[in-house]
């Protein structure tokens, strides 16, 4: 049974999925991972969904504040026993919700090129590359997206 949990980044099954997401990113961002790190904390995300199937945690996203019309998502993260069952895409689709009840109208996000499971599950999901915003200009590793919701 798939259950959803609307939350905040104070929830102990975030925190738990970061942790083992900030270990993967670490190994695939080598020397970068320090760069990428400082813009991944989440000690104030107001905005967090964890995924539960029969009772466990096993995916989880979170979106925060990025312009008046526009959240970015973060810490999007399914571990690997979990993978290719549709979770990341359930994470992404209650996001969206929230968005629009929250009356945000875009979503953007960035993400490596060394993670490309998360480049198609991104297309596959109507977000679109645009040209690399904010702290990631210049970044060549970096890959980033936005849809409308």
């Amino acid at each position: 049974m798939i259950q959803v949990l609307r939350t905040n980044s104070s929830h102990q099954d975030f925190i738990n999925l970061v942790a083992e997401l900030d270990k993967d990113l670490a190994i695939r961002d080598g020397e970068d991972h320090s760069f990428y790190a400082q813009f991944n904390t989440i000690a104030t995300i107001k905005y967090v969904v964890v995924l539960y199937e029969n009772n466990k945690a096993v995916a989880c996203g979170a979106i925060k504040h990025f312009d008046t019309a526009t959240f970015e998502v973060k810490r999007m993260y399914v571990p690997e026993a979990f993978r290719k069952r549709g979770f990341a895409t359930k994470v992404l689709q209650e996001l969206e919700s929230w968005s629009k009840e929250l009356q945000y109208y875009y979503l953007v996000l960035e993400t490596g090129l060394q993670q490309p499971e998360a480049i198609a599950l991104y297309k596959k999901n109507g977000f679109v590359i645009i040209p690399n915003y904010g702290q990631y200009i210049g970044i060549e590793n970096s890959v980033c997206f936005k849809k409308e919701i």
